[in-house]
C-alpha cells in the first residue's frame, strides 16, 4: 500500500478548516499582526467562543476575566494561540469513522490527553519550545483514523491484536499497511504544510532516539502518548494497566531522565487540564465518563 496515495485519497475528506489555515499563515508570516489574527478568528462565532472559554478555564488560570479575542491574543500569545485553534479546529475536521472501530469521543480524549500530557511535561524538563508538542500530542493518532476510514476490513484485521498490546497493534501495521500509524499521520500533516517539527516529532515518536535533530520533541511526545494510552486508548481495545511501565522506551526515560515521581506529577497536572479543554471543545465527549 502507498502511504503517499492513501493520504491523498483522504484530502477531501480529512482537512484543516479554512480559518485554521489562515490563522496559521498569518503566524508563519514574518511578522504576525494581533488585528489580523483577530480578524480571522471572530470570522467564525464558534471558534471565538471556545477560545475564550478556554482562555478562562482553569487551564490557563488567568484571575480577571478575558472578554475580547484581542485581550487573549495579547495574554497567552500567538504559539499558545495556533495550540488554541488547533485544538478547537481539529476535532471538527475528522467523520465517517467505523464506530465499531473508535469511538470518537474517547479518540479526542486520548489526543487532548496526549496533548497536555506533553506540554506538561516539557515545561517540567524545561523545554524551549513547549507550545509545539502540545499539537503534536494533540495530532499524534490520526494516521489510525486514516486507515480507519479507509481500510476497515484491515484495521478490524489489526485490532484483532489487542489482547497482545500496543507494540503488537503497531507490528500488525507495519505489516498489513506497510507502514504504521505514526508514519500515515505525519504524512497526512506534512500534505496539510505543518511544520516540520512537529510531523517530524510524530514520524519518531515510537523510536525517539532516533529522531535527530527531532529527538528531544519525539522522546516527550513518545512518553506522553504511553502515559495517555494509561488513562484511555484511542481505539477500541483493552489496555493492561499493570503493565504499563515496561512499554517505555527505558532509552527515552534514560535520556529524559524521569523519575516515577515526575511521570505522576505529569499525569497530575493533566487530568484536570484536559477535562476542562474537553468539555468546552467537545461537551458529549464528558458523558464516556
Amino acid at each position: 500500500m502507498n502511504i503517499e496515495l492513501l493520504v491523498k485519497q483522504v484530502e477531501s475528506l480529512f482537512s484543516l478548516p479554512e480559518v485554521a489555515l489562515r490563522v496559521n499563515e498569518v503566524l508563519d508570516s514574518s511578522d504576525p499582526v494581533n488585528s489580523e489574527l483577530e480578524e480571522i478568528i471572530i470570522s467564525d462565532p464558534a471558534l471565538t467562543a471556545k477560545i475564550l472559554k478556554i482562555v478562562n478555564s482553569s487551564y490557563f488560570g488567568f484571575p480577571a476575566s478575558i472578554d475580547t479575542v484581542s485581550r487573549a491574543i495579547t495574554v497567552i500569545g500567538l504559539k499558545e494561540l495556533r495550540n488554541l485553534v488547533m485544538t478547537t479546529s481539529v476535532t471538527t475536521s475528522f467523520k465517517g469513522i467505523p464506530s465499531d472501530l473508535v469511538d470518537m469521543d474517547i479518540f479526542w480524549f486520548h489526543s487532548v490527553t496526549s496533548a497536555v500530557l506533553a506540554k506538561v511535561l516539557a515545561k517540567m524538563l524545561k523545554h524551549s519550545d513547549y507550545e509545539r508538542v502540545f499539537i503534536a500530542g494533540l495530532l499524534h493518532s490520526v494516521g489510525r483514523l486514516i486507515y480507519f476510514s479507509q481500510c476497515p476490513d484491515i484495521s478490524r484485521d489489526i485490532l484483532s491484536h489487542k489482547d497482545l498490546g500496543e507494540d503488537a497493534i503497531i507490528a500488525a501495521e507495519q505489516s498489513k499497511l506497510g507502514f504504521n500509524y505514526a508514519d500515515l499521520g505525519a504524512e497526512l500533516l506534512k500534505q496539510w504544510q505543518l511544520p516540520e517539527n512537529i510531523w517530524q516529532t510524530i514520524a519518531y515518536h515510537l523510536d525517539p532516539l532516533e529522531a535527530g535533530e527531532f529527538k528531544r520533541d519525539a522522546c516527550v511526545l513518545h512518553v506522553a502518548s504511553k502515559i495517555a494510552s494509561s488513562i484511555e486508548p484511542c481505539a477500541k481495545y483493552d489496555f493492561d494497566f499493570d503493565d504499563f511501565e515496561p512499554h517505555f522506551n527505558q532509552g527515552v526515560v534514560d535520556y529524559l531522565k524521569l523519575s516515577p515521581n515526575k511521570v505522576q506529577y505529569c499525569i497530575d497536572e493533566t487530568l484536570i487540564q484536559s477535562f476542562d479543554i474537553l468539555a468546552i471543545m467537545n461537551p458529549k465527549a464528558i458523558s464516556i465518563f
